[in-house]
């Protein structure tokens, strides 16, 4: 994919639409969040994310998306998994787990994203420590989201912050632009060097998700041709939001 040629700078109007889609997208985050308890499959979460999209005459991208078609409207990543894991009726949740829940949803043709880790009743302080370091750098990230910035600056803010925290970044996969289509220009790695990439512009909405990685950056793709693990069974961690550039501070769309 040329990148830069599907850069899609968005009207006030168009950013106004892609908000009131984050805002159903935060609501079925949180429906789901609240869901995260101990026998409780990964099927009953997309259930219940279908079940909350339905209500606002939504639906996600997600569903029916690439090869093969991916099956559900949300992806369920757990522990080991970084992203795309997909709900099961006989994957059950367990005490200490780490889920992270992605999901996109679509609103008069327009798209938000996001994307968020938790815990399943008591987790480890290991664990802990990961969530707050990867949400962290999505905000590291998030600041930097200005006119007069550029992609590379965005990418080195989430790479300093996770790796200076001993943790590291995914190589494979990045944030990326958002709203017509659930993935346009500009790509945006989750690694970089200041002052280098494309240049950030009034109207530019991205979809930054650091991926974090306890033991390496390293992954693989399992037989399902969709669940991305770390390499080495480490556990990892998935925080995202659409953002927009504005000729202020970043607007969060997908917040409530």
């Amino acid at each position: 994919m040329d990148w830069a040629r599907q850069i899609h700078i968005k009207t006030p109007a168009e950013i106004a639409i892609m908000r009131e889609a984050g805002r159903v997208n935060a609501e079925v985050l949180g429906t789901v969040k609240a869901l995260l308890k101990p026998g409780v499959s990964t099927a009953d979460l997309n259930a219940a994310a279908e079940e909350v999209l339905r209500k606002h005459n939504c639906f996600s991208p997600f569903k029916g998306y690439g090869h093969p078609p991916f099956p559900t409207s949300i992806t369920v990543s757990i522990n080991r998994e970084l992203v795309h894991g997909i709900p099961k009726k006989d994957r059950k949740l367990r005490d200490g787990d780490i889920v992270s829940i992605d999901c996109g949803t679509v609103l008069d043709g327009y798209v938000a994203d996001s994307a968020l880790s938790a815990g399943v009743g008591e987790i480890s302080p290991k664990a802990r420590a990961l969530l707050e370091v990867t949400e962290g750098a999505l905000h590291a990230g998030i600041q930097m989201m200005r006119v007069g910035n550029r992609t590379g600056d965005v990418g080195a803010a989430i790479q300093q912050y996770v790796e200076s925290r001993g943790y590291h970044v995914t190589r494979e996969y990045t944030g990326h632009g958002v709203g017509r289509q659930m993935h346009e220009g500009p790509q945006v790695p989750n690694y970089g060097k200041p002052g280098t990439g494309l240049p950030l512009k009034q109207g530019m909405t991205i979809a930054l998700e650091p991926m974090v990685l306890v033991g390496t950056h390293a992954t693989r793709v399992l037989p399902d041709q969709w669940t991305v693990v770390s390499a080495d069974g480490s556990l990892t961690a998935h925080f995202e939001h659409s953002v927009a550039v504005t000729a202020g501070d970043p607007l969060i769309l997908t917040v409530p």
